[in-house]
């Protein structure tokens, strides 16, 4: 299978990164070809909401997103990775979403399996749910079929998130793909 991982952290070296790491590490040993784009780095503007793209022709924009849509597009599985900031996912992932936007014909027609990984510095109960119903709601529109999620709750450094079950809980994923 050939998985496209999403990176939304504009910490290379933060914790969600880290648990992206541990579910490449497990993917690429069972056998699938992985590849990173680190979209938070990336060359990146919003989406205008201008529809000149018709949602399956060409942007406005000439920046890094023709990237990330010929991979998505050559995907059979995405991998979305966020840190949680202000219960949602990271501006740098969002962006990437919205941008779906130009080609969401061809994306929603291959009906590309997914998964979330996020880590968050808060650990209680209501850290997690509007990004994960934000994650469900783009499954059910975008005709993608969720495989699971990592919700690394209290992981607001690295240290917290080594010593924490979530790396492996990432790792595992990775393998039962």
């Amino acid at each position: 299978m050939k998985i496209t991982v999403l990176q939304g952290s504009p910490h290379k070296n933060g914790s969600s990164n880290l648990l992206a790491s541990e579910f490449i590490r497990g993917a690429k040993e069972a056998g699938h070809d992985v590849s990173v784009l680190d979209a938070a780095h990336m060359d990146m503007h919003p989406c205008l909401g201008c529809s000149r793209c018709g949602m399956n022709g060409e942007c406005v924009h000439r920046d890094d997103n023709t990237i990330i849509r010929d991979a998505m597009l050559q995907s059979d599985m995405a991998v979305f990775v966020t840190p949680i900031y202000y219960f949602g996912m990271s501006a740098q992932l969002k962006m990437v979403i919205d941008r779906f936007y130009s080609y969401t014909t061809r994306l929603s027609g291959k009906k590309l399996k997914t998964v979330l990984i996020t880590a968050a510095w808060d650990d209680n109960d209501d850290v997690m749910p509007c990004t994960v119903k934000h994650y469900e709601k783009l499954c059910r529109y975008m005709n993608f079929r969720d495989c699971g999620m990592v919700l690394g709750r209290g992981c607001g450094t690295l240290e917290a998130t080594k010593g924490s079950r979530y790396p492996n809980d990432a790792y595992q994923l990775g393998r039962s793909l």
